[in-house]
This record gives structure tokens, sequence and C-alpha cells, in this order.
């Protein structure tokens, strides 16, 4: 049970994190290949092209999660708690509807590729393992929408419910900068004692 919560609060943070480890590796393979042994790989880019497609794909889906995205709340900040978890809920619905309306058709865009039976120039992989990710992204996107409308309407209903996360790019910048300050002084600290 630990490890669904786990991956259900982290999904997306830990694919977003092998993937970007898998194309900083595999362009760093390709560099030395290039630059020491003077042979240059024919897969690397194509490779790392259709890992960094899935990777701003998956990273809808984090925004999703985190509510991390371009958006003026400063009016909604007024109401009370119930009131601004109301105006969430439109949004929210109107989020959902909006992903609700691409599934469809990221489906079907994945059905054309797999009978079309392509495959990439480089290494022969078959291309629906890359059209998938819009569908994939949008079906997660989804998921996450209803995960958050559910905690917002219990808020609406006054149930005691633990208020969703919410990204703040700025706030959570500053965030990072006085953790590392403080792993700074203590670290100090600990060297002062010794």
């Amino acid at each position: 049970m630990k490890v669904l919560k786990y991956l259900e609060e982290n999904l997306e943070e830990i694919l977003m994190v092998l993937l970007l480890m898998a194309m900083a590796v595999i362009m760093i393979i390709q560099v030395i290949a290039r630059y020491v042994f003077g042979y240059s790989l024919s897969w690397s880019e194509e490779i790392t092209r259709y890992l960094f497609i899935w990777s701003a794909f998956i990273s809808v889906s984090l925004c999703t999660r985190k509510c991390i995205s371009i958006k003026v709340d400063n009016f909604i900040k007024i109401f009370p708690r119930r009131g601004e978890a109301a105006f969430k809920l439109l949004n929210l619905t109107i989020s959902f509807l909006f992903f609700a309306v691409l599934i469809p058709y990221s489906w079907r865009y994945l059905q054309t590729t797999i009978e079309s039976g392509q495959t990439s120039p480089a290494c022969g992989i078959p291309m629906y393992w890359v059209q998938s990710a819009p569908f994939v992204c949008f079906c997660l996107c989804g998921a996450r929408i209803i995960q958050r409308w559910v905690i917002n309407l219990m808020i609406v209903l006054n149930k005691d419910v633990k208020k969703p996360e919410e990204g703040n790019l700025a706030e959570s910048l500053a965030e990072i900068a006085e953790e590392d300050q403080e792993e700074a002084n203590a670290d100090q600290h600990s060297k002062e004692g010794r």
C-alpha cells in the first residue's frame, strides 16, 4: 500500500528523472564517441528526441497534479476556503473537459500510427511507442484532475479535507533557496563544532 501511495504522489517526478538521466547519459556517450573515438552514433539523437517528447508530455501531467500553470489567482484568493474551492471546481471542470476532448483524438492518432506500421529511421523502433505519449499523458492528466476535483468538492461540501498541494513557482524556488541556506548553515555549524 505504501508503494502505491508513493507512486501516486511521485509517479511523474520519478519518470521525469529517469527520462532526463537517460537523455544525459546518451548525449554524454555520443559526445565521447564522437570526440574521443571519432565515431558518431547513429541512434543517439533519435532516442534522445523520443525521450524528450515523452518527458515533455509527462511534465504536463506533473504540472496538472501540482497545479503549476500560468494563472492569475488573486481574485479567487479573496474568497474563503470554500469559495476558493468552488472557483477551482469550475476551473478543474473546464480543464477536464479539455482533456476529455483531447483523449479520443490522441487515441485515433495512436491507432493510425499503429495501423501504418511506421518505424523510426535509425533504430527501427515502432513509432507507436513515441506517438502513445499524448494519449498516456492526457489520460494521466484526466485522472489527476479528477483527484483534485474530488478534493475541492469535499472542501466545498465543508468536509474536513486537507487542501491539495498547489504549486507556486516563485514560492517553490524561495523554499528551495531557504532549504539550501539552512543546509549550508548546518554544515558550517558542524564544521565549527569540530
